[in-house]
């Protein structure tokens, strides 16, 4: 099958949403489908014998890491050249108004998914009252769709509930066999605290951005005698967050890919994370996987993941102590922790990307043979 890919975002960024994008296209090529990618310019043109068509774009103002790609005529063009037998748009937002206009005029099938919970996010942003504009621009793109796929059942329930039609779950998946528990190293745990590796080290990996609410961590961290903090990630709230850690035994470590961030997650003793917005949280599967216990607030795709007091520790996202006693919990009861860790890698090893993409080409082929089968009628 060929399948054209329309994404607001793509390598060489790092976030949830590029991690779950470059696996899928790794094992779509894999398995023999071809992918073209639409995607903002970012100075690659092929990825993993993908073609990426690199559109230029600038800066969004209120997160400048995250580029405005325009569509252009030159788009429809490469998609005639190309042929795709199915159009797939990650988060229509602006470039990817070009798949839908391109599915529709092209007569095309069309798939949509939906990773980013952009109505939440403007609560963070001090734009709350335009949530409303956003849900109905989300179902005016989405209802194009002849299916629209979720990555956790919570994301499922909002998008039928504001009028979203034909939505179903794509699995998650995550990458066993970079994220291991045997990579904790000595080393990496001196590294993340600073030179204190016996002292008890909390972690977090993701973007420095207002919505994952990192703030909430620093009560967590001061309630925990001779405690360390190491934050890995980047992204537009960085210098608030330096400035809110001020005088705290925190480390902006930076990005980490690779090898070194599965020994990060490995070596570290709690994964701490308070985001209230996330629409499956990939990055949780990551910690799971290399065995770091993980404490999450109870909100969005997380309970998907995250089974309480089996694999890792949910608490209230709304109870200021609810975050501090959940930790306190995790650190405090060594054979508890321990039983965390080997439950945790057990739930990662159930999803691998291989078989979410096998799940993928399944819709992928019920939506071509459903169009072909109207187009007959």
């Amino acid at each position: 099958m060929r399948v054209a890919l329309f994404t607001e975002t793509f390598l060489p960024k790092v976030d949830g949403i590029v991690t779950r994008l470059r696996h899928t296209v790794d094992h779509l090529q894999r398995l023999g489908d071809q992918v073209l990618i639409f995607a903002p310019e970012g100075g690659l043109t092929e990825h993993k014998g993908a073609r990426i068509y690199g559109v230029s774009g600038f800066p969004l103002p209120l997160y400048p890491e995250l580029k405005l790609a325009l569509p252009r005529p030159a788009i429809g063009e490469e998609l005639s050249q190309f042929k795709p037998d199915l159009i797939h748009v990650v988060n229509p937002a602006i470039l990817g108004l070009a798949g839908l206009y391109y599915s529709k005029t092209l007569d095309i099938p069309l798939v949509a998914s939906y990773h980013t919970h952009l109505p939440e996010y403007l609560q963070h942003y001090g734009l709350g009252a335009l949530e409303g504009l956003l849900w109905e621009l989300l179902k005016a793109g989405h209802n194009q769709a002849h299916l629209n796929l979720c990555t956790s059942t919570a994301m499922i329930e909002a998008l039928t509930q504001h009028g979203i039609e034909r939505v179903d779950l794509w699995q998650r998946g995550v990458d066993t066999e970079t994220f291991q528990p045997h990579l904790a190293s000595v080393d990496m745990r001196n590294r993340l605290s600073q030179g204190h590796p016996e002292a008890p080290l909390l972690l977090y990996v993701g973007r420095l951005s207002a919505e994952k609410e990192i703030d909430r961590i620093k009560p967590v961290l001061e309630s925990i005698p001779n405690a360390r903090l190491a934050l890995v990630g980047d992204g537009p709230n960085r210098q608030s967050l330096e400035k809110h850690f001020e005088n705290t035994p925190t480390h902006f470590v930076g990005y980490l890919g690779g090898r070194e961030l599965a020994s990060a997650f490995a070596s570290a003793d709690a994964f701490v994370f308070p985001s209230r917005t996330e629409t499956l949280g990939l990055v949780l599967l990551e910690a799971m996987a290399a065995g770091c216990p993980v404490v999450a607030a109870r909100s969005g795709g997380i309970p998907d993941i995250v089974e309480d007091g089996v694999n890792g520790y949910l608490f209230d996202p709304h109870d200021e102590r609810g975050a501090i006693a959940a930790t306190q919990r995790l650190l405090f009861e060594q054979e508890a922790r321990e039983t965390l860790r080997r439950n945790a890698r057990r739930e990662a090893e159930r999803w691998s990307w291989s078989s979410a993409t096998r799940q993928l080409q399944s819709y992928y082929r019920e939506v071509v043979a459903e169009q072909s089968l109207s187009s007959v009628a």
